[in-house]
């Protein structure tokens, strides 16, 4: 029981640490390490992430609403959809062989790799949107991020901001503070179905939460002193690269 919850708390470290860096859930990051070092299947590596992802919003939400960076209503209408679709995508990833799983996480690490760099380029709207438009582009951008969280044991973040920034005209740092306060009952949600479908290892999550949380504090605080493109342009070679390495399993 130490040794696993070391090995999470030293996978948390990492995945968080690498997470603050860049500016994204740590998820992406902790399952692949999890598949490698822990010798997790597939499945279980994305149902203990889910763990962690939650602990991972919680913090990042309160020191994003201690700088006045949330948005509360647009983030229930996220949270609203994502938790029922949450709750599928996790349903539809035990479903999947781990074979295919592998392959769809490899797809989904190039893709947000590709984006992270992509995302300072992105054009908010120029007018404002009406209530109803914005709800709606809310409650859509909920179902799909509940639904790839759910499945690839991720925070969703990568689905929410564009969305957010770019569909709803919300400002980068709002859009990022109120996708980390989403996250935490679309992670509660995943994990807990994960958890009923026997795909989360309880001991290496708790060291996980634990690393993750204090991998990610240092992290953002790295991320402060370095230049922001050039860490996400290497990031995201580095993501293509382990996307490419899934594939071809």
């Amino acid at each position: 029981m130490g040794k696993t919850v070391l090995m999470g708390l030293g996978i948390g470290v990492l995945g968080g640490f690498l997470g603050g860096v860049v500016g994204i859930g740590g998820g992406i990051i902790m399952i692949p390490l999890m598949t490698a070092f822990a010798a997790l299947p597939q499945k279980e590596a994305h149902g203990t992430s889910l763990v962690a992802v939650a602990f991972i919003g919680a913090v990042g939400a309160v020191t994003y609403y201690f700088h006045g960076v949330v948005d509360w209503v647009a983030a229930l209408l996220l949270a609203a959809s994502a938790i029922l679709f949450a709750r599928a995508g996790a349903i539809y990833a035990h479903s999947m062989q781990e074979r295919r799983l592998k392959r769809w996480f490899g797809v989904f690490i190039m893709a947000v790799s590709i984006l992270l760099v992509a995302r300072g380029l992105m054009p908010a709207r120029g007018d404002s949107m009406s209530l109803w438009g914005r709800t709606i582009v809310l409650l859509c951008a909920g179902m799909g991020t509940g639904f790839i969280s759910g499945m690839m044991g991720v925070g969703g973040g990568s689905v929410m901001i564009p969305a957010m920034v770019i569909l709803a005209g919300m400002e980068q740092h709002v859009a990022q503070g109120t996708s980390l306060l989403a996250m935490v009952p679309v992670g509660i949600t995943g994990a807990f179905t994960h958890y009923r479908l026997g795909n989360v290892r309880k001991y290496l999550a708790f060291g996980l939460a634990g690393g993750a949380i204090l991998g990610g504090f240092v992290g953002g605080t790295v991320a402060n002193r370095l230049p922001e493109f050039y860490l996400k342009l290497i990031f995201a070679v580095i993501g293509i690269w382990m996307g490419i390495k899934y594939l071809r399993k």
